[in-house]
Formats: structure tokens, sequence, C-alpha cells
């Protein structure tokens, strides 16, 4: 499946990478579970994540910041509260600061809590893609505040492709846990 164009396509991305993710999870075995993420020995797995998640919580609390990012950003320019889609004090060149910020917060949520959160964010972000109109998602310019791109490409980023990030990251994380990943 291509990227979503629609919002047909950008429901059923979403719900399908969601379900594959929860099936992902539920088929990790305790070790996996269990024992840190370690990509340091890979030399290319060389951008930042590699070495910031280190276990399924920070992968989930990710999502769900994510999630929120977006779902505060639509709320406020809706309310005609002028917002860039970033934290305030971050920009595309710097987001990965961002993400570390996210990832501190991390820190205090226990794993069932990261799951619960990233649930119920993604159960809002499908509420928020079905109140929308094709349109309102997937013509440019339909809002200003969304720039030169789509509303529906930002949904895209934060749910579907962003659960694909995860997977392959967990099934990497799988195949070292379980000897089967040379490096």
């Amino acid at each position: 499946m291509g990227r979503p164009q629609t919002k047909k396509d950008l429901l059923l991305a979403a719900d399908t990478n969601y379900d594959k993710l929860l099936q992902l999870i539920d088929s990790m075995t305790q070790e996996e579970l269990n024992t840190p993420f370690d990509f340091s020995g890979d030399e290319k797995k060389k951008e930042a994540h590699w070495r910031r998640d280190k276990n399924l919580r920070d992968i989930l609390v990710h999502l769900h910041e994510w999630h929120k990012l977006l779902l505060q950003w639509i709320e406020n320019n809706q309310a005609g509260i002028r917002k860039p889609f970033l934290m305030e004090g971050y920009n595309w060149k710097t987001y990965g600061d961002m993400n570390m910020v996210f990832w501190e917060r991390a820190k205090g949520v226990s794993p069932e809590e990261a799951m619960k959160q990233f649930k119920d964010s993604h159960g809002k972000c499908m509420e928020a893609i079905r109140a929308k109109t094709e349109e309102e998602l997937f013509e440019r310019n339909a809002f200003d505040w969304v720039g030169g791109s789509t509303l529906g490409s930002y949904f895209v980023s934060a749910t579907s492709s962003h659960y694909d990030w995860a997977m392959k990251k967990i099934k990497a994380h799988r195949k070292k846990v379980n000897g089967k990943q040379t490096v």
C-alpha cells in the first residue's frame, strides 16, 4: 500500500498498522520485553532514535507524544490560536532535541500506562480523521495554518508511517535479542 491520498486509505492504513503493531507487541517474549534495546554495535543504525529508545515503553510514549502534538496543533489552530506543529522552541532541524524531551517524560511512565496512553491517543487521532472531510484532509491550502502540505499528510506521519517505524525498531530488537542479527 502506498502513502494514503484519500480519507478511506488514511483510515485503513492507520488502523492496519496499528493492529500490526499491537500484534507484534503481543507476540514479544518476556526476554524481548525485558532486554534493553541496544543498537550501539550496529554502525548502520546512526540516527539518534536508535540510541534514544531503550525499551517498548519509550517507543509507545514517543508515538503518544506525537499524537498529542498533532491533536493539540489542530485544536489550537482551529480555535484561532496560531501555533506551529512542533513544541515551542523547536523546528524541523532540532526536533530530535524535542524527542529527547519526550524520552525524559517517559522515564516516569509504566509500560502499562504507556500502552494505555498510546491506545487512547490513537483513538483520538482516528476520531479526528473521521471528523474531517476528504477536502480538509487532502486538499492543499484547505487550512492556511497547514502550510504547503495537507492535513492528511500530518496524520499519515503521526499514525501509519510512525507505526511502521516502531515495528521496524521492535523487529530489529527482537532479531538482536534472539541472536539472528550480525553486527
